[in-house]
């Protein structure tokens, strides 16, 4: 098959989960015998700026449906919205007529629901700076929007984990949503230079973008608690974004300037040496979908201490690492705890974690699952009066109502 992946954002030029995915799947796509094409930013995709991908891309893709004359398109995320409606739109007349398929990595309702203060034992730890708040009101809608009429209009829908097929049905109004693993290994890691901490081996590592739902106030908070104990605890946040600000001053307030060290953002090869370096990475997120960085760590035979929210479950079990609950700072500091005090039990897990990739998360395993996806499933949207209100005021959130996606 001639497949065509759109997709806003990808590596190199951008540091983002959802394109990596894309690279990924497209190699095990390609290693099936599978004709792939990636159409993004640049010459012959979206020119202008990022913020108005969805509109740009739509003269590139009409030009590579002429050209490419692909038998599926696959967007991503909400950008791909007018992508997918121009395909509904010319699938009558075009020739091969293309299959449409979602990869919807995230709820954007839940996204915008995690736009909130964190919180523990009656404290507020952290709260959305203006930015944040700025994307709950404005952005956010619009991505809900998006998302939900993407969903709509495609033959098959897809999300990295149960847990998110679960929120994208409840939240976009879709009758069926199938599970596709993010996968990890396909492309090679170029050789880079992590900067020189020192002090700083054995340290645990943050790595993700600086934003509130990231929860790092949570880390912070268990660090201190592990410092007011005397802990010789280290602690390397890799990354940037627009509450970095915010987390620099919180660790000045808690007194952890000396054990605490902000890098910004690094590539993935830094990345992957500061993983060889570390005693485990730290996901304090209150809301994801399958964070990729946790597949890299498995890759590395790092152990993984992430809260039990959205999919990590699903990739993080108690033989490859740990969980605690969302916002929880001293089942967190405990966790931590454990780490630092049993680094034999920590490398048996992260080992663990590394055999689970191999047998879960490869390329060549999510594009079969793709494949296998796409010739037996098939979504039903919603009405356009059903997504008209899911902005309209907040969603049943038991799980009760949709136990398998």
């Amino acid at each position: 098959m001639r497949v065509l992946l759109v997709a806003n954002t990808l590596p190199p030029k951008d540091v983002s989960g959802v394109g990596e995915q894309v690279l990924q799947l497209a190699a095990g796509l390609e290693s099936m015998g599978h004709e792939v094409e990636i159409l993004g930013r640049g010459r012959d995709g979206a020119r202008g700026p990022k913020l108005l991908f969805p509109l740009t891309i739509v003269p590139g893709f009409w030009r590579a449906l002429r050209r490419f004359r692909p038998d599926v398109v696959q967007v991503h995320e909400s950008d791909g919205a007018l992508v997918a409606l121009l395909t509904r739109v010319l699938s009558p007349v075009l020739v091969p007529s293309p299959r449409l398929v979602a990869l919807l990595q995230v709820s954007y309702l839940e996204e915008m629901r995690a736009v909130r203060a964190l919180r523990f034992d009656g404290r507020v730890l952290g709260s959305p700076g203006l930015r944040e708040w700025m994307f709950r009101l404005f952005k956010a809608p619009v991505q809900i929007a998006f998302g939900s009429l993407t969903a709509w209009l495609s033959d098959v829908v897809m999300a990295p984990s149960h847990q998110t097929a679960i929120e994208v049905k409840r939240n976009y109004g879709v009758e069926k949503v199938l599970v596709l693993p993010n996968a990890m290994g396909a492309r090679p890691i170029a050789a880079s230079v992590a900067p020189e901490l020192e002090d700083f081996n054995g340290c645990l590592l943050f790595v993700g973008r600086l934003r509130i739902r990231k929860g790092v106030e949570v880390l912070l908070n268990a660090v201190s608690v592990l410092r007011e104990d005397d802990r010789l605890v280290r602690l390397v946040v890799v990354g940037d974004g627009e509450h970095r600000s915010s987390l620099e001053a919180a660790c000045h307030r808690l007194g952890l300037a000396d054990s605490v060290r902000f890098l910004g953002g690094c590539d993935a090869g830094a990345v992957r040496q500061l993983m060889s370096r570390a005693a485990a990475l730290v996901v304090p997120s209150i809301y994801e979908g399958m964070p990729l960085v946790v597949l890299e760590a498995m890759e590395s035979g790092l152990p993984v201490v992430a809260s039990a929210v959205s999919g990590l479950p699903e990739v993080v079990n108690p033989a490859s690492g740990w969980l605690f609950p969302p916002e929880d700072v001293a089942a967190l500091s405990a966790a931590l705890s454990e780490v630092l005090d049993h680094p034999e039990d920590a490398s048996r897990r992260g080992e663990a974690g590394r055999r689970l990739l191999e047998e879960r998360f490869r390329p060549e395993r999510a594009a079969k699952i793709w494949f296998e996806h796409l010739e037996g499933g098939k979504a039903t949207g919603a009405t356009p009066p059903q997504i008209a209100n899911q902005l309209g005021g907040e969603q049943d959130m038991s799980p009760e109502k949709d136990k398998t996606p």
